[in-house]
């Protein structure tokens, strides 16, 4: 049986201190975020480091319980990093799903679609640089970047497996679901708070982690049409987005962002795993 997480007491009881409600959204690029916005605890990322760890085998799971309030999402004051423009892949810009034409490097992207690629992001290759680092501070043994880094990556996969990050209509502008990104990716996980639950499979050793990105892409993309439609309907009847929509919103979607986030922990458990491989196997402590 498979081991559920959820967020631990002292974090969801940040949430209620720090995450403070806004209805700004970003701008039409994803773009730097407005005041304010960086004090949100992002709830999905916790979850998602806290499973990753109890994915890990036992050589390296007893490295990350012992520092994990050491990683920066899961500190007493935790710390993310500000969501820009370059963390999404507008992929159906380019193609249409299931975009088996689609180049795997920026260069040849930028080669094949000229100007039409400019602005759709780097998530892919965001998870590959920090992958990585993530390398290179195992090899190097050093403690502090290993954690740091692991937590970025974490964030990324997260990133990764959130449907609405992949698609140009990533805040329902064209379907009139304006703020769709913000309530869905940002203030959902919140509303679920302590039901906000993984149950990711071990982790495994991925034997070429860079294209392992796209294959989670293709994977993750098939979820935007039920978002777009799930959120749609939970919209409908409700003068406002208050608790009745949110409540509503997560019976249709909650299970949705359950299934990515436990896919999200297996995969970013996944990528330090084969990390610390490539590495050597060192010996953490």
């Amino acid at each position: 049986m498979k081991r559920q997480w959820a967020v631990p007491a002292h974090l969801a009881l940040l949430v209620l201190i720090l995450a403070e409600p806004s209805a700004a959204q970003p701008g039409p690029g994803g773009g730097p975020q407005p005041a304010g916005r960086e004090r949100v605890v992002e709830l999905a990322h916790q979850v998602t480091v806290l499973a990753a760890i109890d994915s890990l085998p036992k050589q390296l799971k007893g490295f990350y319980k012992t520092h994990r309030t050491e990683m920066p999402s899961l500190a007493l004051e935790p710390e993310f990093p500000v969501r820009g423009p370059e963390r999404r892949f507008l992929v159906d810009r380019l193609l249409p799903f299931p975009f088996r034409e689609l180049p795997h490097s920026e260069a040849e992207i930028r080669a094949r679609f000229g100007d039409k690629a400019e602005g759709i992001g780097r998530l892919p290759w965001l998870v590959q640089e920090s992958y990585a680092r993530l390398v290179d501070a195992m090899k190097a043994g050093d403690k502090d970047k290993i954690l740091a880094e692991s937590d970025v990556l974490a964030g990324l996969v997260v990133d990764l497996h959130s449907p609405l990050n992949l698609t140009e209509n990533f805040d329902g502008q064209k379907t009139g679901q304006h703020g769709l990104w913000v309530r869905v990716v940002e203030k959902l996980p919140q509303a679920l708070g302590k039901d906000l639950k993984a149950s990711p499979d071990a982790a495994n050793y991925l034997d070429n982690p860079k294209e392992y990105v796209f294959s989670i892409m293709a994977e993750t993309y098939v979820w935007v049409d039920n978002v777009l439609y799930l959120e749609d309907l939970a919209r409908r009847g409700k003068a406002a987005y208050g608790d009745p929509y949110f409540e509503d919103l997560g019976r249709r979607v909650g299970p949705i962002l359950r299934e990515r986030v436990s896919r999200a922990a297996e995969y970013a458990g996944s990528y330090w795993y084969t990390a610390w491989t490539v590495a050597g196997r060192p010996e953490l402590k």
